[in-house]
This record gives structure tokens, sequence and C-alpha cells, in this order.
């Protein structure tokens, strides 16, 4: 089984002059309980579905499964998935060895924009840049699954 482990930020600064690739996600869910999370995915020209089990107690390990899918699948999933749909674009920033993903939300989540890094180990260091703002990591709030109920431009 697949482990992810990430953290998650606030931006608070500009962060644009350090992208190097930029593309546009919209997803939704078939299942949001945050026991298992079952998410339809359409990333550029790719679909992906996306299992992922509760948080542990610091919110940053969770078991996640993902598989491609074709993109016609993916739309089709999305029409049968629960109300609101996560519309936003993911631009990658590298961090030394590590890469944050930087995601700019649209729609009711307009003005929101959160960066994530992946990491080997919860207690990997990594170098904060001066755009990085508050850790949000375990705060459900900012879980995509839950954006997509309590939109951030309702907050």
């Amino acid at each position: 089984m697949a482990q992810e482990i990430e953290r998650k930020f606030l931006v608070k600064g500009d962060f644009r002059p350090f992208v190097s690739k930029s593309t546009r996600i919209v997803q939704g869910y078939l299942s949001s309980v945050p026991e298992r999370t079952v998410r339809v995915r359409i990333k550029g020209d790719k679909g992906f579905l996306t299992i992922k089990g509760i948080g542990n107690q610091s919110g940053a390990s969770r078991f996640e499964w993902e598989t491609e899918i074709n993109v016609q699948d993916a739309e089709a999933l999305l029409n049968i998935c629960e109300p609101g749909v996560i519309d936003k674009v993911r631009h990658l920033v590298k961090n030394g060895d590590l890469t944050f993903e930087v995601d700019e939300f649209f729609g009711e989540n307009q003005g929101l924009i959160l960066a994530e890094i992946e990491l080997p180990s919860e207690d990997t260091p990594f170098e904060r840049p001066a755009w990085l703002g508050e850790e949000v990591t375990g705060d459900p709030r900012f879980y995509n699954s839950m954006l997509m109920k309590n939109p951030y431009t309702k907050w």
C-alpha cells in the first residue's frame, strides 16, 4: 500500500517567478467521508481515480492509491460526483531535491493559494521559501474534499 506524506501551507508571497510548469486540474468526489475519499480528477489531458484514507494524528501521512483512467471515463464519473467541483491550476516549484505543488484555486475557492510538499518521511527537513506562509497540515478546512463542501469564498 502506498503512503502519502505531505505538508501543506498557505502561500503569502509571489511564487510565480519560480514556477517550472503549470497544469489545470478539475476534480470531484465520489465519496468525501474522511475515512475514505474517492476522487475523480482530470489533470491536463489525463484522467485519474484516487482513493485516500484518513490521515494520521499529525495529518501529514495517509494511505493513497491512484490509477490513470481515460479522460472520457473521468468526465463521465465527474457527472455522478457529489455536488461541488474543485477547479485549480497546479504550479510546480522546485525546492532543492523536492518540489512544491502550489495550487491556485478558482470558482468558489477563488483567492485561495496552497502549497504542498511531498516528503519521504514526516521529519524530512526542507528549505522554506520566502513566499511560504502558515502551515495548515492537518487542518480539515483546507482538504480539497472539504473545500468542495465549504468553499473558501464562504468562510
